[in-house]
């Protein structure tokens, strides 16, 4: 059994920028509404997979992955994928011993930028960098599952900026 421990954070400025090692484009597709798990397909490059993960909220859940052949994928986000298509790129951002995953979302969820670091287990210490901000492990409405059923820009501005974050 698979089992991903992540933690996500909203990002601050563009101090990340600096230390970037490499990035990727990423176009993926929901082929479901996540009443138990999401069923996603990724295309990056000329590589494609299959993923399923639990829709439990926090910071571990089970997770699975397969490669699949890159024209499967693109027949799957063309003809059975929810929309909008989640768009972005993935910048990878090296901090202390371990590399942050940053995402500067395009299209309909332009406007996000959200960091992710992958864990061990979910009490494991790490370095949180400066341009790290407000966690949001927590927030489902962070998840690329629910940003494709209702994206960034359908947010409303209390939605996107609260006091608290100011």
């Amino acid at each position: 059994m698979g089992f991903e421990i992540e933690r996500k954070f909203l990002v601050r400025g563009d101090g990340w920028r600096k230390a970037v090692s490499d990035s990727m484009r990423i176009c993926q597709g929901y082929l479901n509404d996540e009443q138990r798990c999401s069923v996603r397909i990724r295309i990056s490059g000329e590589r494609a997979w299959l993923n399923i993960k639990s829709a439990t909220i926090g910071a571990r859940r089970h997770e699975y992955e397969y490669e699949i052949p890159v024209a499967d994928g693109e027949s799957m986000l063309a003809e059975l994928s929810c929309k909008p298509l989640i768009e972005k790129v993935r910048y990878f951002v090296p901090v202390a011993d371990r590399v942050w995953e940053v995402d500067v979302f395009e299209g309909e969820n332009a406007g996000l930028v959200v960091a992710e670091l992958e864990l061990d287990h979910p009490e494991e210490p790490f370095e949180l960098p400066e341009w790290a901000g407000e966690e949001v492990t927590h927030d489902a409405r962070y998840y690329n599952t629910c940003l494709s059923m209702r994206p960034f820009n359908r947010w409303s501005q209390e939605e996107r900026y609260p006091a608290s974050r100011e």
